[in-house]
């Protein structure tokens, strides 16, 4: 057996400094020294560039009411012949998002506005109101849980996949559309406009005004 006098001084001098170097990175990693991690820790810095103008859009279109919605998507993936442990992921994922209910007044013709000639009098009729398009609110849309197989777990190792959430967000967005879809956020929509026009046009000394949805 060699004795612990022959070993050479530089792998001691190596072993030491690995045995610092691990008990660094320990402290650093539960916190055990106090101030370390304002050493040593992470710095965030944005190195986006300008956002660029694509294009311009008029829009005519008055948002007359918003729905706030939140839905639990519980997605879950499985392999055919492998079990949930080895392979397989499911999410609990909480989505909150709004949808807009808006009149296109832009799709008013010189038919569907009616004066009398004593301009006391008006009659408007407007298109339905429509939904737009669900947006999905990022601050309050989190991911409860995630469970994956062993194997999904080792990819995870060696991949970064940016669009892991894509597939619940997307759920997500589908089930609030069809939330809003099945509320009264179109008829909403609708009442708040006729209270707005007809409030517009009194100030302006009409009388009597008529709003009518419909094509």
């Amino acid at each position: 057996m060699t004795s612990s006098k022959h070993v050479p001084w530089w792998v001691k001098a190596a072993g030491a400094v690995a045995v610092v170097t691990a008990l660094l990175i320990g402290a650093l990693r539960f916190s055990l020294v106090p101030g370390l991690g304002d050493v040593f820790g992470e710095e965030t810095r944005d190195r986006s560039g300008p956002a660029l103008l694509e294009s311009l859009q008029d829009i005519s279109r008055y948002d007359a009411a918003t729905g706030n919605f939140q839905v639990v998507v519980d997605l879950e993936k499985d392999t055919g012949f492998l079990p949930d442990a080895l392979r397989g992921t499911r999410t609990l994922y909480i989505g909150a998002g709004s949808v807009d209910a808006y009149v296109d007044l832009g799709r008013l013709g010189e038919d569907d506005v009616t004066v009398d000639e004593s301009r006391t009098s008006a009659s408007l009729r407007l298109p339905r109101a429509e939904l737009g398009r669900p947006a999905l609110d990022p601050d309050r849309s989190y991911a409860v849980s995630k469970q994956r197989g062993l194997l999904d777990r080792l990819g995870d190792l060696f991949s970064d996949n940016p669009n892991s959430e894509r597939a619940v967000q997307q759920l997500a967005v589908r089930h609030i559309a069809e939330a809003a879809e099945e509320s009264r956020l179109t008829v909403r929509a609708e009442e708040n406009t006729t209270r707005m026009l007809q409030g517009l046009l009194r100030s302006l000394g009409f009388e009597k005004v008529s709003v009518s949805y419909g094509s």
